[in-house]
Parts: structure tokens; C-alpha cells; sequence
């Protein structure tokens, strides 16, 4: 009801007649008219009875109601049914500014952040010195884990956290089977990577969450960090992977590393 009076007719196309209502924005008969449902049964949903409903009878509802991406998966929830899936409101899509802020705050630490295809679309500098993220390379987290001989190199982690990896990613193509994206980025993995196809062959399902690296830098030399993959409700399309360091020695490293004397090192690396 409160959705409802929030709509003018105007707003939905409808003329107003001229005459003062005695509710504001639409009423009931008009809500159903525009969802393609009946007075009756659209009152019956109003009063939360137990009443047959589909999702495409609840996104026609959303629909003349102008819900938001959240307001709708709301209603999906007050209907007992599964919510879609999360999405970006288009007016929040533009969140560059205050993410670039948060990596650089994060420093000297690394920190990333990647699309629902695991693009790296922001990362700060201690993240291209540390895990290699660097021009010449996909710039594809999943991709770059497998086929990246630097990062493959330096981490002395990588057959324990494959699995993980690989697990990690089953469950994100789980929950949205039709994204083609998904589908391509499985096809160019599988592809370039024989151990991620046979790990993909285990079926194995992890959700995402903490990964402790072991890496062994050629300038800073090892470091043990603890990665943390979030997600924030306004952009579920991103995944902000935040690496903290599991000791005083690698906070120390990570702090010299980035100064100006380690910068310098770091442009003539030994190996790796």
C-alpha cells in the first residue's frame, strides 16, 4: 500500500480525471488493471492471504509499482518465493570514485576489485607489486591464477588454494546457469588450463569467502596474507578482495615494498 500511494497516475499513464482522489497515487483497481491481474486477487495479495502466486505475476506488480531492485526482491520474499538475482540499480552503477578511495586507503596492502566475469577492474599499486597485476597479462583473476607464470611462481599456495579457486567459481556459475559470460569464461579456462579442467571434473562447491596465500616475492620475499572476498548490496555485480597480512614481518615487508627504496627493487626483480 505504502509502494502504491507512492505512484500518481500520471506517473503510470493514467489520466488523473480531473477529480481529487481520496488516496493518493493508484488504487487497487488501477494496479491490478495495469499487472494484468484481477481486483480481487490483487486486494487478496495487498492483504496477505494465502493466495497462488508466480513470479511473473510479482514482477508485473513491480513493474507498474516502480520498485527497486531491492523493493522487488522484498516482495518476492513477503510471497515466500526465491528472490531474483541481486543486480546493480542503475543509478549506483557509478561507485569508481569512492573504490579507488578504499584500495588506495587499504595500502600498503593489496586489494582489487573484480567483476561477476572475475575481471580486475581496479586494483591498488601494492596489488601489482605483489601479486603481478600488471599491463601484458588477461587481467582476468581466474584465468591469470592458472595461466600466469609469475603469480604461479611466486605462490607457494597455489595447489592448496586451486581447489578452492576452481570450487569457488562452480558455485558462482551455479547460481546464475545462464550467464553466458560465465559460460565463455569456463569455455577459455577449461581451454588454456588442463589442471583447472581436471579440479572442474570434481564437482567441487565452496562459497567465497577467506584464502591464506603464501607468497614468495623476489624482492620482499615471503609473505603470508589472508584474502577476503566481499560483496557490497549496491554493487553485486563487484567483488572487493581485500589481502591482510598474517604477521608483523609481513605487515614490514608490505610497508617497505611500497616505499620508494622498494619500488626501485622492485623494477629489477631477481626471479620470478
Amino acid at each position: 500500500m505504502s509502494r502504491r500511494a507512492r505512484v500518481s497516475p500520471a506517473d503510470a499513464g493514467l489520466p488523473d480525471g480531473g477529480a481529487r482522489r481520496r488516496t493518493p497515487g493508484l488504487r487497487r483497481e488501477e494496479v491490478a488493471v495495469l499487472a494484468g491481474v484481477g481486483a480481487s486477487w490483487y486486494q487478496w495479495l495487498e492483504q496477505g492471504r494465502d493466495i497462488s502466486v508466480s513470479p511473473q505475476v510479482l514482477d508485473a506488480v513491480a513493474r507498474v509499482l516502480r520498485l527497486s531492485g531491492a523493493e522487488r526482491r522484498h516482495l518476492y520474499l513477503l510471497a515466500g518465493l526465491n528472490p531474483p538475482v541481486p543486480e546493480a540499480e542503475p543509478e549506483r552503477r557509478d561507485m569508481c570514485d569512492g573504490l579507488r578511495r578504499m584500495l588506495d586507503a587499504w595500502m600498503p596492502y593489496p586489494a582489487h576489485v573484480m567483476d561477476r566475469y572475475y575481471n580486475s577492474v581496479l586494483h591498488n599499486d601494492a596489488a601489482a607489486l605483489v601479486l603481478g597485476m600488471r599491463p601484458g597479462v588477461t587481467q582476468n583473476c581466474l584465468l591469470d591464477f592458472f595461466i600466469d607464470p609469475m603469480y604461479r611462481s611466486r605462490s607457494r599456495s597455489w595447489q592448496a588454494n586451486a581447489c578452492s579457486v576452481v570450487a569457488q567459481f562452480r558455485a558462482a556459475c551455479a547460481a546464475t546457469p545462464d550467464d553466458e559470460g560465465l559460460r565463455e569464461l569456463l569455455g577459455r579456462v577449461m581451454a588454456a588450463s588442463p589442471e583447472f579442467a581436471a579440479l572442474w571434473e570434481r564437482r567441487d562447491i565452496e562459497d567465497a569467502g577467506q584464502i591464506r596465500k603464501e607468497l614468495d616475492h623476489p624482492v620482499a620475499g615471503l609473505l603470508h596474507l589472508e584474502s577476503s572476498a566481499m560483496r557490497m548490496p549496491a554493487r553485486p555485480d563487484l567483488t572487493i578482495v581485500l589481502h591482510t597480512p598474517l604477521d608483523e614481518d609481513t605487515a614490514a615487508r608490505l610497508e617497505w615494498l611500497v616505499s620508494p627504496e622498494g619500488r626501485r627493487g622492485a623494477l629489477y626483480p631477481v626471479a620470478g
